[in-house]
Protein backbone atom coordinates (compact mmCIF):
# COMPACT_ATOMS: atom_id res chain seq x y z
CA UNK A 1 0.00 0.00 0.00
CA UNK A 2 1.13 3.54 -0.75
CA UNK A 3 1.02 6.48 1.67
CA UNK A 4 1.61 10.18 1.05
CA UNK A 5 3.14 12.24 3.86
CA UNK A 6 2.69 16.04 3.56
CA UNK A 7 5.00 17.47 6.23
CA UNK A 8 7.40 20.42 6.02
CA UNK A 9 9.60 19.49 8.99
CA UNK A 10 12.44 17.42 7.42
CA UNK A 11 13.21 15.51 10.63
CA UNK A 12 9.57 14.67 11.31
CA UNK A 13 8.96 13.68 7.69
CA UNK A 14 12.04 11.44 7.64
CA UNK A 15 11.00 9.74 10.89
CA UNK A 16 7.48 9.04 9.66
CA UNK A 17 8.74 7.83 6.31
CA UNK A 18 11.31 5.49 7.82
CA UNK A 19 8.82 4.03 10.27
CA UNK A 20 6.17 3.41 7.60
CA UNK A 21 8.67 1.88 5.20
CA UNK A 22 9.78 -0.50 7.92
CA UNK A 23 6.17 -1.69 7.96
CA UNK A 24 6.41 -2.35 4.19
CA UNK A 25 4.40 0.66 3.06
CA UNK A 26 5.53 2.60 -0.01
CA UNK A 27 5.90 6.25 1.05
CA UNK A 28 6.18 9.58 -0.76
CA UNK A 29 6.89 12.86 1.03
CA UNK A 30 5.91 16.43 0.08
CA UNK A 31 7.04 19.52 2.00
CA UNK A 32 4.43 22.01 0.76
CA UNK A 33 0.68 22.11 0.53
CA UNK A 34 0.49 22.82 -3.20
CA UNK A 35 2.86 19.98 -4.06
CA UNK A 36 1.05 17.66 -1.66
CA UNK A 37 -2.36 18.44 -3.12
CA UNK A 38 -1.08 17.79 -6.65
CA UNK A 39 0.37 14.43 -5.63
CA UNK A 40 -2.68 13.43 -3.59
CA UNK A 41 -4.87 14.20 -6.60
CA UNK A 42 -3.22 11.45 -8.65
CA UNK A 43 -5.31 8.86 -6.82
CA UNK A 44 -2.46 6.39 -6.33
CA UNK A 45 -2.42 6.64 -2.53
CA UNK A 46 -4.21 4.50 0.05
CA UNK A 47 -3.82 7.06 2.87
CA UNK A 48 -2.52 10.59 3.43
CA UNK A 49 -0.73 11.92 6.52
CA UNK A 50 -1.24 15.69 6.38
CA UNK A 51 0.36 18.34 8.59
CA UNK A 52 -1.94 21.20 9.50
CA UNK A 53 0.66 23.98 9.44
CA UNK A 54 2.50 24.09 6.11
CA UNK A 55 4.74 26.88 4.79
CA UNK A 56 2.58 27.88 1.83
CA UNK A 57 -0.97 27.07 2.94
CA UNK A 58 -3.08 25.56 5.68
CA UNK A 59 -3.52 21.79 5.77
CA UNK A 60 -7.26 22.36 6.26
CA UNK A 61 -7.36 24.10 2.86
CA UNK A 62 -5.46 21.21 1.28
CA UNK A 63 -7.89 18.67 2.70
CA UNK A 64 -10.95 20.71 1.76
CA UNK A 65 -9.72 21.14 -1.82
CA UNK A 66 -9.03 17.42 -2.16
CA UNK A 67 -12.57 16.59 -1.08
CA UNK A 68 -13.96 19.16 -3.52
CA UNK A 69 -11.97 17.46 -6.28
CA UNK A 70 -13.52 14.12 -5.38
CA UNK A 71 -10.40 12.63 -3.78
CA UNK A 72 -11.70 10.19 -1.15
CA UNK A 73 -8.34 8.92 0.14
CA UNK A 74 -8.39 8.71 3.98
CA UNK A 75 -6.58 11.63 5.64
CA UNK A 76 -4.85 11.63 9.02
CA UNK A 77 -4.19 15.22 10.04
CA UNK A 78 -1.21 16.14 12.24
CA UNK A 79 -0.95 19.33 14.27
CA UNK A 80 0.67 20.94 17.28
CA UNK A 81 -2.67 22.65 17.97
CA UNK A 82 -4.66 20.60 20.46
CA UNK A 83 -7.76 22.76 20.85
CA UNK A 84 -11.16 21.25 20.10
CA UNK A 85 -11.88 24.07 17.68
CA UNK A 86 -8.82 23.19 15.57
CA UNK A 87 -9.75 19.51 15.50
CA UNK A 88 -13.31 20.31 14.45
CA UNK A 89 -12.00 22.52 11.63
CA UNK A 90 -9.84 19.69 10.30
CA UNK A 91 -12.59 17.08 10.55
CA UNK A 92 -15.13 19.42 8.95
CA UNK A 93 -12.72 19.92 6.06
CA UNK A 94 -12.85 16.19 5.35
CA UNK A 95 -10.08 14.70 7.49
CA UNK A 96 -10.82 11.20 8.76
CA UNK A 97 -8.70 11.35 11.91
CA UNK A 98 -6.63 13.80 13.94
CA UNK A 99 -3.34 13.33 15.83
CA UNK A 100 -1.75 15.96 18.05
CA UNK A 101 2.02 16.52 18.14
CA UNK A 102 4.12 15.31 19.87
CA UNK A 103 3.00 11.72 19.40
CA UNK A 104 4.40 8.21 19.66
CA UNK A 105 5.02 6.63 16.27
CA UNK A 106 3.15 3.49 17.37
CA UNK A 107 0.00 5.57 17.77
CA UNK A 108 0.41 7.12 14.33
CA UNK A 109 0.91 3.65 12.85
CA UNK A 110 -2.20 2.34 14.62
CA UNK A 111 -4.27 5.22 13.29
CA UNK A 112 -2.97 4.70 9.75
CA UNK A 113 -3.84 1.02 9.97
CA UNK A 114 -7.33 1.90 11.20
CA UNK A 115 -7.86 4.19 8.21
CA UNK A 116 -6.66 1.51 5.81
CA UNK A 117 -8.96 -1.08 7.38
CA UNK A 118 -11.98 1.05 6.55
CA UNK A 119 -11.61 0.09 2.92
CA UNK A 120 -11.19 -3.61 3.57
CA UNK A 121 -14.91 -4.28 3.82
CA UNK A 122 -15.25 -3.50 0.13
CA UNK A 123 -11.93 -4.99 -0.94
CA UNK A 124 -10.81 -8.57 -0.73
CA UNK A 125 -7.82 -9.30 1.48
CA UNK A 126 -6.30 -11.50 -1.22
CA UNK A 127 -5.66 -11.20 -4.94
CA UNK A 128 -5.76 -14.36 -7.04
CA UNK A 129 -4.78 -15.13 -10.61
CA UNK A 130 -4.34 -18.63 -12.06
CA UNK A 131 -2.27 -20.48 -9.40
CA UNK A 132 -0.88 -17.33 -7.74
CA UNK A 133 -2.34 -15.89 -4.52
CA UNK A 134 -1.28 -12.60 -2.94
CA UNK A 135 -2.27 -12.20 0.72
CA UNK A 136 -2.45 -8.44 1.31
CA UNK A 137 -2.84 -8.69 5.08
CA UNK A 138 0.00 -11.13 5.71
CA UNK A 139 2.16 -9.75 2.90
CA UNK A 140 2.68 -13.20 1.43
CA UNK A 141 2.79 -14.56 -2.12
CA UNK A 142 1.91 -18.20 -2.77
CA UNK A 143 2.18 -19.89 -6.16
CA UNK A 144 0.92 -23.41 -6.70
CA UNK A 145 0.86 -23.86 -2.94
CA UNK A 146 4.47 -22.74 -2.50
CA UNK A 147 5.25 -19.55 -0.56
CA UNK A 148 7.46 -17.16 -2.50
CA UNK A 149 9.63 -14.80 -0.43
CA UNK A 150 9.41 -11.22 -1.70
CA UNK A 151 10.95 -7.94 -0.61
CA UNK A 152 8.51 -5.12 0.22
CA UNK A 153 9.17 -3.47 -3.15
CA UNK A 154 8.74 -6.72 -5.06
CA UNK A 155 5.48 -7.30 -3.20
CA UNK A 156 4.24 -3.82 -4.15
CA UNK A 157 5.23 -4.41 -7.78
CA UNK A 158 3.41 -7.75 -7.91
CA UNK A 159 0.34 -6.21 -6.27
CA UNK A 160 0.14 -3.55 -9.00
CA UNK A 161 0.44 -6.20 -11.69
CA UNK A 162 -2.19 -8.47 -10.13
CA UNK A 163 -4.61 -5.56 -9.82
CA UNK A 164 -4.25 -5.04 -13.57
CA UNK A 165 -4.34 -8.52 -15.12
CA UNK A 166 -3.98 -8.78 -18.91
CA UNK A 167 -3.32 -5.05 -19.17
CA UNK A 168 -0.16 -3.55 -20.56
CA UNK A 169 1.51 -1.46 -17.83
CA UNK A 170 4.01 1.14 -18.96
CA UNK A 171 7.14 1.70 -16.92
CA UNK A 172 5.84 5.16 -16.05
CA UNK A 173 2.56 3.81 -14.68
CA UNK A 174 4.45 1.24 -12.61
CA UNK A 175 6.73 3.92 -11.20
CA UNK A 176 3.76 6.09 -10.20
CA UNK A 177 2.33 3.28 -8.09
CA UNK A 178 5.45 1.60 -6.69
CA UNK A 179 8.31 4.09 -6.54
CA UNK A 180 8.74 7.47 -4.90
CA UNK A 181 8.89 10.82 -6.63
CA UNK A 182 12.70 10.84 -6.76
CA UNK A 183 12.68 8.22 -9.50
CA UNK A 184 14.93 9.11 -12.43
CA UNK A 185 13.23 8.58 -15.83
CA UNK A 186 16.39 7.16 -17.37
CA UNK A 187 16.80 4.63 -14.56
CA UNK A 188 16.36 0.92 -15.30
CA UNK A 189 15.13 0.18 -11.77
CA UNK A 190 11.74 -1.08 -13.03
CA UNK A 191 13.39 -3.61 -15.33
CA UNK A 192 15.75 -4.73 -12.58
CA UNK A 193 12.89 -5.38 -10.14
CA UNK A 194 10.72 -7.06 -12.75
CA UNK A 195 13.63 -9.36 -13.59
CA UNK A 196 14.07 -10.24 -9.90
CA UNK A 197 10.33 -10.80 -9.50
CA UNK A 198 10.25 -13.09 -12.53
CA UNK A 199 12.95 -15.28 -11.06
CA UNK A 200 10.85 -15.77 -7.96
CA UNK A 201 7.34 -16.29 -9.31
CA UNK A 202 7.97 -17.64 -12.82
CA UNK A 203 11.29 -19.46 -13.07
CA UNK A 204 10.37 -22.59 -11.10
CA UNK A 205 6.85 -22.91 -12.50
CA UNK A 206 5.46 -24.25 -15.76
CA UNK A 207 3.70 -21.13 -17.02
CA UNK A 208 5.19 -17.61 -16.91
CA UNK A 209 2.85 -14.84 -15.80
CA UNK A 210 4.99 -11.74 -16.41
CA UNK A 211 5.50 -10.84 -20.07
CA UNK A 212 7.55 -8.08 -21.69
CA UNK A 213 5.79 -5.79 -24.14
CA UNK A 214 8.68 -4.50 -26.22
CA UNK A 215 8.96 -0.72 -26.28
CA UNK A 216 6.15 -0.24 -23.76
CA UNK A 217 6.40 -2.15 -20.49
CA UNK A 218 4.95 -5.35 -19.08
CA UNK A 219 1.80 -7.45 -19.03
CA UNK A 220 0.74 -9.74 -16.20
CA UNK A 221 -1.34 -12.69 -17.36
CA UNK A 222 -1.36 -16.03 -19.11
CA UNK A 223 0.13 -16.62 -22.53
Amino acid sequence: MRILVIEDNPKMAATIRRGLEEQKYAVDVCATGFEGEDEAGTGVYDAIVLDLMLPDRDGVDVCRNLRRRGVTTPVLMLTALSGTKDKVAGLDAGADDYLTKPFEFDELLARVRALLRRGEATEASTLEFHDLVLDLKKQKAIRAGVEVKLSSREFALLEVMMRNPERVLTRTSIVEKVWDMNYEPESNVVDVYVSALRKKIDRDFDEPLIHTVIGTGYRFGRE
